[in-house]
C-alpha cells in the first residue's frame, strides 16, 4: 500500500512538473512569437523537446529555451515521420467538404490522386507552382480562384466568364496571356471560395490541399507534390 501511495505522489510530481514545463514555455514563446497564436504545447517522449503547435506550423523546442527545431522528426525504427503524422492530427481538414462546384477542374491522366489548389491570377509563386503542375501525371487538380492581390479580382471574374476556363487559366498562369472573355456572368462563386478560405484559415497563396487533408502553403517542387499525393492516397 505504501509502495503504490509512493507511486501516485511520483506520477503527480511528474505531472506537475511537465505543466509548469508547459507554462513556462508558452510564456516564452507567447514573448518572442507576440503575432502568432499556440494551439497547444506539449512534452514529447523524445530527447526532452517540447512540441509547440502555433495555428499554421509545428516546431519543437528544448526545455531550456535555447533552440527551435523546424522540420520533421523520424522514428529511425520504422522510419515513420512523426511530425507528418502530428500535423494530420492538428491540422487535417475534411477534403471531401471543399466547394468542389465552385473550382476549375483538371483531369489528367486516370485522375485517381486529387489536389486542390487555393490560387490567384496575380500571385508569382502561384505561377511557378502551375509549371510544377504541369507536369503532374495520373491527378485531378481543382483550382479554386482566390484573389486576394491588387488587381486580381478583375481578372478572376474575366477568366470564370470565359468559355473555356480550364485553357484561360492555363494559358495566363503558364504563357501569361491575359485573359479575355466577351460576356459578364454570375461571378458569386469567386466570394463563396473567398468565404471557404477565410474558414479554413488560408491567407496566402497558392495553397495546396491533398487529399489527406493536409493543408501546405507555398509554392512546391514536383518530387515533393507527387510524394505528398501518394502518402494521402495511402493514408486516405
Amino acid at each position: 500500500m505504501k509502495q503504490f501511495k509512493y507511486l501516485a505522489l511520483l506520477i503527480l510530481l511528474i505531472a506537475n512538473s511537465a505543466l509548469a514545463g508547459e507554462a513556462k514555455i508558452r510564456a516564452e514563446m507567447t514573448k518572442k512569437f507576440p503575432y502568432s497564436k499556440i494551439i497547444s504545447i506539449s512534452k514529447t517522449p523524445y530527447s526532452g523537446l517540447y512540441e509547440v503547435a502555433f495555428d499554421d506550423r509545428l516546431v519543437y523546442v528544448d526545455e531550456r529555451m535555447n533552440y527551435l527545431i523546424s522540420g520533421s522528426i523520424f522514428d529511425l525504427r520504422t522510419m515513420k515521420n512523426l511530425t507528418e503524422a502530428r500535423e494530420k492530427q492538428l491540422y487535417a481538414i475534411d477534403f471531401e467538404a471543399l466547394p468542389f462546384d465552385f473550382a476549375i477542374k483538371n483531369v489528367k491522366g486516370n485522375g485517381k490522386r486529387r489536389l486542390a489548389v487555393f490560387t490567384d491570377p496575380n500571385c508569382p509563386y502561384c505561377k511557378m507552382l502551375e509549371l510544377e503542375l504541369a507536369d503532374l501525371t495520373d491527378v485531378t487538380i481543382y483550382i479554386f480562384v482566390f484573389p486576394i492581390l491588387p488587381g486580381s479580382e478583375e481578372k478572376a471574374k474575366v477568366i470564370w466568364c470565359s468559355s473555356d476556363r480550364l485553357k484561360t487559366w492555363e494559358d495566363h498562369m503558364l504563357w501569361s496571356i491575359e485573359p479575355q472573355s466577351d460576356k459578364a456572368c454570375d461571378t458569386s462563386a469567386l466570394s463563396r471560395i473567398t468565404l471557404h478560405a477565410k474558414k479554413l484559415g488560408i491567407s496566402v497563396t497558392p495553397t495546396l490541399i491533398f487529399e489527406d487533408g493536409v493543408i501546405k502553403p507555398g509554392t512546391m517542387k514536383l518530387d515533393l507534390i507527387n510524394e505528398a499525393l501518394t502518402g494521402a492516397i495511402q493514408y486516405h
